[in-house]
Parts: structure tokens; C-alpha cells; sequence
């Protein structure tokens, strides 16, 4: 396990508020107001992955504030993405109010002032969101168009942002599997989907190093495939006409970026990933085994069963009944 777990029951009382605090303020300078910090409660799970922390929280309303003046104190020059996950916030910034609800993405700048606060700081509900802190220097855009983007809602629900949503979820979900030796790697792969995403926004592909430009469009074709994975007629050629670039060049591509995976063998995969996902899943044992399949690009039950058998050794209704046995 790599990171650093904060659960407030296992602090006194009187220390949780200052004790969650101490640890937000590692990776950023703020204020922190909470209407509910005699009685706080929070979670909060930090990971160091090289250049990139990633922190996932789970708190009561809580505002966030950094004054101009604290800017001029200490500034380590980040870049702040959020992912909220529950909730509302709302920012304050530059005259103007921005509300952002689940799925929503932020961006801001650790050089300019914010108010990050609660829609509604009365209520009782719990905030959940994921952070991600990223040396400015290491984002390989120009930081007058990166400033276009800042402190505006943006979707993490469609394109390169809804991979990069993923991504992130994904990353706390397995954080107790993850070694300390993957660390850097995985926070390589998140600085290149957040340049990749911000240059899609920004239409700026040509801003970046050729290395990162390439990353860039592989990740556009990743998030193509994702939201395309239940159309049948998804196939290589498709995705290389999708995107204005030569069959050969979309293999050569896909193979840098994936360590020789090829395109059709990873959208195979993902198709069934999602299929034995939807198997296991209690909430849709009552959904057909072929519906499932016909949603993730398998209109034909039996090329479903026999690709199923070949990547997981057994029909796909064997793993259903397993899958479903073991949550009773």
C-alpha cells in the first residue's frame, strides 16, 4: 500500500479538525472554515506518486480559502484539478460564483486566490471529491491558454475528461495493492492524461512536444473507444477515419503508447472487462446474459461465450453463478 489514510474516529474528538487540516495543508496553503469542526468528521486518503499527489476526501462542508496575501507568503506553483464526486461547492473567484456538482472537474492556480466553499455549509452532508496537485512546470502547455480554463466547470463525464475521471477513481480504489516502486509510473500516466485532456479543451495539440503530442491522441482514441465500446462496427479502420489519421500510423501510435498491445486487442479487452464487471454485479442478475453482451459490442451470443472462455476459462454464466454465490 503506498499513501497516508486519515479517519477522523481514529483521532480524539477535539484533535480531528487540526489534524485532517494539517494534512490538506502538505500539498496546499489555505484557510479552512467549517461550521462543523467541533464535531468533524472526515476521511482522506493521500497518495505521493512522484510528481503528481493525488488525494481522495470525504468531508463534512468545509470552505477553503487562500488570500492574496497568503499567495505572496508561499506559493509552490501548482496546478489544482478537482473531481467532485458528492455534494456541491461553490467557487468564488474574480466577482463571480461557479457551483460544481458530481462530475464536475476544476481547475486552479496556486499563484492566484480562491474561496472554495460549501454550497451549503448548514446542512449536515458529507463532501466527496478526489484532488490532484501537478508542478506547473511539468505541464507542457502554455500557461496563458492553461489560464482559459481555470476556475470554470468542466465535464468529467465525456471525452479524455471522463477518462481521466476513471483514472483517478480507479487509482483509490486499487490505492491497497499499489507498491511504493509504482509510484512514479502512475503519476506519469496522470500528468500525460491531464495534458492530454487540457489540450483537447484547448484545441492546442500543437503546442505540445511531439512525445506528448502523441500521448495526447492516443488517449483522444482511448476515450473514443471507451464511449464507442458497444458499437459493433468499432474496428481499427473506424477509429483511424474517426481521428483524420492512416491505419498504420493509429497501429504504430498504439503500439508506443500500450507496450505493444494492439488497438483491436485492447478494445476485445476492454469489452470484456466491462462484461465481466456487469456478470458480477448482483444489481443486474436479472438482465440477460446476452443483453450484457450486446451492450459491450457482442451482438452474437456465441461470439461472446467463446471469446469470454478464452480470456477468462469459463462461460460467461459459470462466472455469473460464481460471482453471485460468493456475495451471499
Amino acid at each position: 500500500m503506498i499513501g497516508t489514510v486519515f479517519r477522523s474516529e481514529d483521532v480524539p474528538a477535539a484533535d480531528r479538525f487540526d489534524y485532517w487540516r494539517e494534512l490538506i495543508a502538505r500539498t496546499r496553503s489555505n484557510d479552512f472554515i467549517s461550521t462543523h469542526s467541533a464535531e468533524f468528521w472526515g476521511e482522506l486518503r493521500l497518495l505521493e506518486l512522484g510528481p503528481a499527489t493525488v488525494m481522495k476526501v470525504s468531508f463534512l462542508p468545509t470552505r477553503f480559502r487562500r488570500s492574496t496575501r497568503m499567495v505572496r507568503q508561499s506559493d509552490r506553483e501548482l496546478y489544482h484539478l478537482t473531481l467532485m464526486l458528492d455534494g456541491g461547492m461553490a467557487l468564488d473567484h474574480a466577482g463571480r460564483t461557479t457551483e460544481f456538482g458530481p462530475h464536475d472537474l476544476h481547475l486552479a492556480d496556486s499563484s492566484r486566490p480562491y474561496d472554495f466553499r460549501p454550497a451549503n455549509d448548514r446542512e449536515r452532508r458529507v463532501v466527496r471529491g478526489i484532488g490532484l496537485d501537478i508542478p506547473k512546470a511539468l505541464l507542457p502547455l502554455p500557461p496563458h491558454r492553461v489560464r482559459e480554463l481555470l476556475n470554470r466547470r468542466l465535464s468529467g463525464q465525456e471525452g479524455i475528461g471522463a477518462l481521466l475521471s476513471d483514472h483517478l477513481t480507479g487509482l483509490h480504489r486499487h490505492a491497497d495493492t499499489l507498491q511504493p516502486a509504482d509510484a512514479p509510473r502512475l503519476g506519469k500516466a496522470v500528468l500525460d492524461l491531464l495534458t492530454a485532456w487540457l489540450a483537447q479543451l484547448l484545441d492546442a495539440d500543437a503546442a505540445l512536444p511531439p512525445e506528448t503530442r502523441q500521448q495526447a491522441l492516443t488517449e483522444r482514441i482511448r476515450a473514443f473507444v471507451q464511449q464507442n465500446l458497444h458499437d459493433p462496427e468499432l474496428t481499427p479502420t473506424a477509429i483511424a477515419a474517426a481521428h483524420n489519421i492512416s491505419l498504420s500510423y493509429l497501429h504504430r501510435v498504439f503500439r508506443q503508447q500500450t507496450e505493444g498491445e494492439t488497438v483491436a486487442a485492447w478494445i476485445r479487452r476492454r469489452r470484456l472487462e466491462n462484461a465481466h464487471r456487469d456478470l458480477a454485479n448482483g444489481s443486474l442478475r436479472r438482465t440477460p446474459v446476452h443483453t450484457i453482451a450486446a451492450r459491450w459490442g457482442y451482438p452474437r451470443p456465441s461470439d461472446f461465450t467463446r471469446a469470454f472462455r478464452a480470456a477468462y476459462g469459463m462461460s460467461p454464466t459459470e462466472h455469473r453463478l460464481r460471482a453471485l454465490a460468493e456475495q451471499e
